[in-house]
């Protein structure tokens, strides 16, 4: 049988991409990390890492089996967390990713209210809009906003998501309310940050535009106060903009019209038989937070 603590070593030279940082986590010489990490490979007979005078990377079977040994690993440290009594006490370091705008306007504020139940517990909330492969990178879950029918990943939804068209009510004194979606081809849309098209789903089922606009950035926190300044009219999610649709600052247009209802928040995870704690409490803390019907809907009164 292959030695537990080698396999603690390799998973933390994959998490790092460093044997000097895993040595230094580990309270290992480099010498000895990579000592094991040889043994380890001489044991499976294969390479699990390409090495290079300035960095180290895992190979195709090293991916594979890093994959696979998190499953033990965790599964042993909630064995331990069962038998120990410590099951609703979390230690060590939780990495989640989250989206930015979301991240910083509805996980960011509510983390108080988690680290003060766990004191012993670090979080590492890395915010970003780019797609974020959770294994490769070591995070314990992702929060993400999308139609995850198709994963392969495990998904607990955590809120439905609705997305609506709106405007400035100055936009529409000068320029109109648009009254069908093939007037939008008149009006000035902006597109998504990432380009994405606007899926809706209408009286006449589902429809889908891609708006051509004067506007062009990769910051979704752009678009937002592009639509508040009345520059057009724009696709928006209610938690984003909910405060706003319940002010006046921003009216909701098409009213018929609505993303489609599969797209939720989800926190996702590698299907594992065993959920760590810190995970499972952490989902269990933003899904009540959240709810079925989420605070900024009930706030937006729409």
């Amino acid at each position: 049988m292959t030695n537990l603590g080698d396999l603690e070593v390799f998973a933390s030279v994959a998490a790092s991409g460093s044997m000097s940082q895993a040595a230094k986590a580990l309270g290992y010489s480099p010498a000895v990390i990579s000592k094991r990490i040889k043994r380890l490979e001489e044991k499976l007979g294969a390479r699990l890492f390409q090495r290079t005078t300035r960095q180290i990377s895992l190979t195709e079977a090293g991916h594979g089996f890093h994959q696979r040994i998190l499953a033990v690993l965790e599964g042993l440290e909630e064995a331990e967390d069962f038998v120990s009594g410590r099951s609703n006490t979390l230690n060590g370091t939780l990495k989640v990713s989250a989206p930015t705008s979301f991240g910083r306007m509805h996980v960011a504020p509510h983390l108080k209210g988690f680290m003060d139940r766990h004191p012993s517990l670090v979080i590492n909330l890395v915010l970003s809009d780019e797609f974020i492969d959770i294994v490769a990178g070591g995070y314990d879950l992702a929060i993400r906003i999308a139609d995850l029918s198709d994963s392969s990943l495990v998904a607990k939804r955590l809120a439905p998501v609705r997305r609506v068209l709106c405007a400035s009510p100055g936009y529409i004194a000068q320029y109109g309310l648009p009254q069908s979606i093939d007037e939008l081809r008149h009006h000035r849309c902006l597109p998504a940050h990432n380009n994405d098209l606007w899926r809706l789903e209408g009286p006449e089922g589902p429809t889908s535009l891609r708006p051509e606009g004067m506007l062009i950035t990769n910051s979704s926190e752009v678009i937002r106060e592009a639509v508040i300044s009345g520059l057009g009219i724009a696709l928006r999610s209610t938690w984003d903009i909910g405060a706003e649709l319940k002010s006046g600052t921003l009216v909701q247009v098409l009213p018929a019209y609505e993303s489609s209802k599969s797209v939720a928040l989800s926190a996702v995870y590698p299907s594992r038989s065993f959920l760590p704690a810190k995970v499972r409490l952490f989902i269990d803390y933003l899904a009540d937070l959240y709810g079925p019907i989420p605070f900024w809907d009930q706030q937006s009164e729409i």
